[in-house]
Parts: structure tokens; sequence; C-alpha cells
């Protein structure tokens, strides 16, 4: 089952599998908690279990995620009016192929304008047979009045030695990739699940944070102390701030690639090809 692929999270997963086993799937649900939490990969997977499929690009599943205005693909990514609009408009359709149809609604606390209220009035009003799951920071990244009408899952952050783990294996999976080319990164990425390539691309992204302190000269105890300080340092000699930008950039694009189903080996590569080999 799709859930039980879903790591450090019992808690999230218990409530979400209660719901399903006991036939009480609300119409709006809030997954709320920090990225890198497992919030999207958990939307996902309850996606799935509530489609009775875990293949990607399923009709009667849809992803709604902040993006750049149409004029200027280099501004501010948000969720306008526009996409709340086309939202209700597939929920009033029929489920193509389930009983039901899902949106997720990816980094919803960066609804602007009007396009909380009209969400509101959609949650107020659910259509038949959809089910609707909100991803955020916090609660108090949407109105109160939005939040009331959805079952809350709290997400924790992920245990610190879980964590330190985690990044400990991204950067010895880096440093292989480097040394060996990419036939290591094929063999690496071979049997990856979601959960576990948002996990290290969180890892990646940070690092780059890191490294982009590091190059800007920054006290030492933001990024771990003197002698990660020194660490860091020296690779980021061989990056330019603008390549290191651009790497911090496609963390996220990559991250938010995982939200539209694009496959965890494929957005791995691709990240690993450009931070180890050079490439993309």
């Amino acid at each position: 089952m799709a859930l039980e692929r879903i790591a450090d999270q019992p808690r999230a997963v218990a409530l979400l599998r209660r719901a399903l086993e006991g036939g009480r799937v609300a119409h709006a649900w809030a997954f709320v908690g920090p990225p890198g939490s497992g919030r999207t990969a958990t939307a996902l997977a309850f996606a799935a279990e509530l489609l009775g499929s875990g293949a990607p690009g399923h009709p009667d599943l849809h992803v709604i995620v902040p993006t750049p205005p149409e004029t200027n693909p280099k501004g501010a990514r948000v969720i306008r009016i526009g996409a709340i609009r086309e939202l209700e408009r597939q929920a009033a359709l029929r489920p193509a192929r389930a009983t039901r149809k899902v949106f997720v609604v990816d980094d919803a606390e960066r609804m602007t304008g009007v396009a909380p209220e009209a969400f509101l009035k959609t949650l107020e009003e659910p259509p038949a047979a959809t089910v609707i799951i909100l991803v955020l920071r916090h609660r108090r990244a949407l109105p109160a009045t939005v939040l009331s009408r959805c079952q809350v899952v709290r997400f924790e952050p992920r245990g610190g030695e879980a964590a330190r783990a985690l990044a400990a294996e991204a950067l010895v999976l880096l440093a292989d990739v480097r040394a060996k080319g990419a036939d290591e990164l094929f063999r690496r990425t071979e049997r990856l699940d979601r959960d576990r390539a948002e996990g290290l691309v969180d890892a990646f992204w940070l690092h780059g944070r890191d490294l982009l302190l590091a190059k800007a000269g920054a006290p030492a105890g933001l990024v771990g102390g003197p002698a990660r300080a020194e660490e860091l340092g020296r690779e980021a000699a061989a990056w330019t701030e603008a390549e290191l930008v651009r790497a911090v950039d496609l963390c996220r694009r990559v991250r938010a690639a995982f939200t539209r189903n694009v496959a965890p080996r494929l957005g791995l590569e691709v990240l690993l090809a450009h931070l180890a080999l050079r490439e993309a």
C-alpha cells in the first residue's frame, strides 16, 4: 500500500489509515508541517490510496503548485485565482476513472489576492466525490475559516538524528557520483522511492544554502562550527556564486516536480548530474 512507504510520520499515517479503513474520509484535509517532513509525499500516497492506483498521471489526480506569472518566468511563484477557478471547474466534472477526484494543493500558503476567499467557497459547498488536500507550513498560513473546514493532519520535523543521517547519505552519494561518474549515478538511483528522494533533495538544498553562506563569509556558527565552515569554504571555492544560486534553484524545481508526479529517480538524476557532473 502507498502509505506504508511513508517513513518517520507514524501518527499521520495511522490517522489516514483509520480514515480509509473506517470509510470516514473528509472532503478536505490540511497536511501541516515543515518542508522536508514528508507532507507532499504523504499527500500523493494518500491520493493513490483514495484512487486505488499508485500509477503516476492518474486522470483523477490534480496537483496545483505555485507558478510564476505567464509574462515573467522568473517572477514570484504563487497560486493565483486562475488556478483556483480551474480547480473549481475540474471538481465539477465527473471522475474519469476512479470513484472520486483528488486535488493536492502544494504550498497552499502561497495563495494570493482573492484566491483564499474563492477557495473557501469551494470548501463550503464541496463538489460530490471530491477530496481536497492542502499542504502548508503552519495553520496560521491560511485564514481560520479555510482551515476550520479541513481535517488537519500534523507532520513533525524529521528527527535530528534521522536528518543528520540523511544529510550524510546525500553527501556520500554526491561524492561517489563525482568520483565514479554517470554509471554510479544510475546504479545508486535505481530503486529510489519518492519519500527518500524528497529527503535527499532537501539535504542537497540545505547543503547548497550552506555553501552560499560559506562563500559569503558568514559566521561559522551559521554552518555548524569552524571545522565545517572551513570544509564548506574549500568546496565553495570551486563554484561561482551564480552557479550556487542556480543549483539551489534547481533543488527547488526538482522538489516541485515531485508534486507533479515526476519519477523520483528522474528528478534526483537530473539534480545529481548538475551537482556532481556539472551537466543539465
